[in-house]
């Protein structure tokens, strides 16, 4: 036998004198339907804390930036993208201990063709406009509004979903979209009663508006993601194609300051107008250029993960930590119709998990009724019909629950 790597399959490793053994990837080289459950679970909640964490975080840091005199909104854009090198650790270092464990793996960017990159750099400029939205929008909103309006993504989410990846409408789709809409009118109509000192009705509204134009942008960057990644082959190329997209916003941004004087602008602003000097000026930068970087992050994992839909629901969750922490940290105003706007975007995300959660039980007991019992040849006839039985009553009464 001839002792060479080529003459074993793809995804095997040829030893003297052996047979062929499998490759063993880890949780971020596997494709998604060969991840075992512990695993999933996993890299769910690990995606789901940077989500938490990022989203959090850098929503604090921006509004920081803003009102220890920070101004400029390209530097602010510029931030949200910039940190994209950090995505290199968990593209190459699965690959180096894969390659030190086994001797071989997925090599990073190997499966790229000329049509992701091009959706890639697409994606990329979608994104950057997005971000300058929000810059625009944090800059003349207070925290607790922004993220208030920023929870409206998940109805353009649910109505672009439909459209792109053929999300069935559901009740509890519509149920979440009335009482979002909901929150969001509310919300404006109060708007003259949320205007910090000396800022214009004008401003206001083109901070409210802008607002919405980056949930629009994000809410189609969603399905649009959860499509793409239909054909992605594991979290790793979901990292790596998050790489390619933040790179492109970044040129793109860094172009942009360049030619309006940004970076001069940049150093003018830590060492004469920032007011909390210098050094924490670059402190608050560098925190929020790897803050955004974790929001990305979980965000991509989420939908690769998940759905779209499900990227968008979370993201609404943490709409009211970002309310509560505006409060908390700012003193932002949070009474009369921000309250009610808060409590209808509570209550959209709680009613939509719970018919989630009661959907996904019936399909669980639906699952088990055709595959554990009905097709068990060693299970007799009369335990078959009993339980049987059984699951069509606990599916009765799950189903009554919902109502």
């Amino acid at each position: 036998m001839k002792n060479s790597l080529h003459s074993a399959s793809p995804n095997k490793v040829q030893f003297n004198g052996e047979e062929p053994q499998e490759t063993k990837h880890s949780m971020f080289t596997s494709t998604k339907s060969k991840l075992d459950g512990k695993t999933y679970k996993i890299l769910l909640v690990i995606n789901y804390l940077c989500l938490f964490v990022g989203s959090v975080s850098s929503s604090l840091l921006l509004k920081f930036y803003f009102n220890h005199k920070g101004s400029s909104r390209w530097v602010s854009t510029w931030v949200q993208s910039a940190g994209f090198p950090l995505l290199l650790l968990p593209i190459y270092l699965p690959y180096y201990f894969q390659r030190r464990k086994n001797g071989n793996g997925r090599k990073p960017f190997s499966t790229f063709d000329m049509k992701f990159l091009g959706l890639c750099f697409g994606v990329g400029l979608m994104l950057v406009i997005s971000n300058l939205c929000i810059s625009w929008g944090n800059s003349y909103l207070p925290l607790s509004t922004a993220s208030l309006v920023l929870s409206s993504q998940l109805i353009f989410t649910l109505l672009l979903s439909i459209i792109i990846v053929k999300q069935k409408i559901t009740f509890l789709n519509l149920n979440c979209v009335i009482l979002l809409t909901l929150s969001c009118v509310l919300l404006a109509l109060s708007s003259k009663n949320d205007r910090p000192e000396g800022l214009t009705k004008a401003k206001y509204f083109i901070g409210f508006f802008t607002t919405i134009s980056a949930g629009l942008l994000f809410a189609l960057y969603l399905p649009l993601m959860e499509k793409i990644y239909k054909k992605v082959d594991c979290y790793a190329m979901v990292m790596e194609m998050q790489f390619i997209m933040e790179a492109t916003a970044t040129i793109v941004a860094t172009i942009a300051m360049a030619i309006a004087g940004g970076f001069k602008e940049m150093k003018h602003e830590s060492i004469s107008l920032f007011d909390l000097g210098h050094t924490k000026y670059w402190l608050i930068v560098g925190f929020n250029v790897v803050t955004w970087q974790l929001c990305f992050m979980g965000t991509a994992g989420m939908v690769f993960l998940t759905t779209s839909l499900t990227g968008g629901i979370c993201m609404t969750a943490l709409m009211a930590m970002n309310v509560l922490a505006g409060v908390v940290v700012y003193g932002d105003a949070f009474k009369g119709p921000k309250v009610v706007s808060t409590l209808l975007c509570i209550w959209a995300f709680c009613s939509y998990v719970y018919g989630m959660y009661v959907k996904m039980n019936r399909d669980m007991i639906v699952k088990g009724a055709n595959n554990g019992v009905i097709g068990n040849d060693n299970v007799d006839d009369d335990d078959k019909k009993q339980q049987n039985k059984s699951l069509i009553e606990l599916n009765e009464i799950v189903t009554e629950d919902q109502r």
